[in-house]
């Protein structure tokens, strides 16, 4: 009121996949970036990458993010924008205000609701085996042959 502006709203801050795991590089909301993103630690993305990324930890892509590109990590959570394919040997997750359009390869999926995701998923690894339905029982086999009149009724007083 009388020339005070409503205070913005703070941006969602993605969940850190492994809690208690440090950050170790971030490229901010102004870089862009193309080509090989090669890294040992948690990498956060919160500006415009486009190639591919092969990183042994952690890949965390902000709400601001922009990311078009191969992605191998062994966690992901996805806040921003994600165009590609993402192979993780962990978990995948979509925040709320995330979204994915490519073809999901993880050891789990999570997707907030209020998350986008448009494309395959694929869970690796030995296929369960799918449940059978039960065979028939002999009993059923048997009243297959016998017809039942519901229209005779026996009179219980001889009538």
């Amino acid at each position: 009121m009388f020339g005070r502006s409503k205070p913005e709203k703070a941006p969602i801050a993605p969940r850190p996949v492994s809690p208690g795991t440090p950050v170790e590089t971030v490229l901010g909301p102004t870089c862009v970036v193309k080509g090989l993103l090669q890294g040992d630690g948690t990498i956060r993305v919160e500006g415009v990458f486009e190639g591919s990324m092969e990183i042994s930890g952690n890949l965390i892509i902000g709400e601001s993010a922009r990311v078009r590109a191969e992605v191998r990590a062994t966690n992901v959570s996805v806040a921003g924008m994600l165009i590609g394919k993402i192979h993780a040997s962990g978990r995948v997750e979509i925040l709320s205000t995330g979204k994915v359009w490519g073809d999901i390869s993880a050891g789990s999926l999570v997707i907030d609701e209020g998350g986008y995701f448009r494309g395959q998923s694929v869970m690796p690894g030995a296929e369960p085996e799918f449940p059978m339905l039960e065979a028939p029982r002999a009993e059923s086999a048997e009243r297959e042959g016998k017809v039942i009149d519901l229209g005779a009724r026996e009179d219980p007083q001889g009538m």
